[in-house]
């Protein structure tokens, strides 16, 4: 089997138990300032991209000229919520036994590097990861941009790594950088979605997903 030396994680929906939060986040916004309320799909689609791409999907009758003010609204009412947001169970074992056998850990999201960074110091979790990259330094998904920054500053191929991710711009991304790419089925999009995109295959629980990263990675 392939032994895959890093192991490039999504935050939300992925690592953290978010998606409900953002999908509401959304949706209040959109009331907030009058406009159609997205459906739980619509709003839970976009998690993933930078704010920015996810309006024009889940919210495409915002004017540019409204677009500060549907952000300010929805900062509020998602930093409402953070503080409660708490990582699913089991990703700590398996962060840990993963750094046991020496893979290397990063993170590719579409959070801000402001959003990220308060995730990880509320939790004390930025030891884990090697490195991380965040939607609004670099091209947000699914261009490969995140990816292939990781890969350069830690002296990798792609065919050494593999991306986790809960949607299909997580797989697409990995595709776009020539990488591995695992859906896992307990975040934001479908199964039927994953199903179409994922080149490694899918796993349905974090424990799964533990097992079948200590079963191919490592050196």
């Amino acid at each position: 089997m392939s032994q895959y030396q890093l192991v490039v994680f999504d935050w939300d929906g992925t690592l953290m138990d978010s998606t409900a939060d953002i999908t509401r986040a959304i949706q209040a916004a959109s009331a907030d300032l009058g406009l159609p309320v997205p459906s739980d799909e619509q709003a839970s689609w976009v998690i993933g991209l930078s704010l920015k791409q996810a309006l024009k999907h889940a919210v495409p009758d915002l004017r540019e000229s409204d677009v500060k003010k549907f952000i300010e609204r929805y900062q509020h009412h998602f930093f409402r919520k953070d503080p409660e947001m708490t990582l699913f169970d089991g990703v700590i074992p398996m962060l840990e036994a993963l750094a046991n056998q020496n893979v290397l850990l990063a993170v590719a999201t579409g959070k801000s590097r402001r959003g990220l960074d308060r995730a990880l110091a509320r939790g004390d979790l930025g030891h884990w990861f090697a490195t991380t990259r965040c939607a609004d330094e670099t091209a947000g998904k699914p261009h490969p941009a995140m990816l292939f920054e990781i890969l350069n500053e830690l002296g990798l191929k792609a065919e050494s790594a593999v991306m986790v991710g809960d949607t299909s711009h997580d797989l697409t991304m990995a595709a776009n950088a020539s990488m591995a790419g695992l859906g896992v089925t307990y975040g934001a999009h479908p199964e039927s979605e994953l199903n179409q995109i994922s080149n490694v295959g899918l796993v349905t629980s974090l424990p799964e997903l533990q097992t079948w990263l200590l079963e191919r990675s490592g050196s």
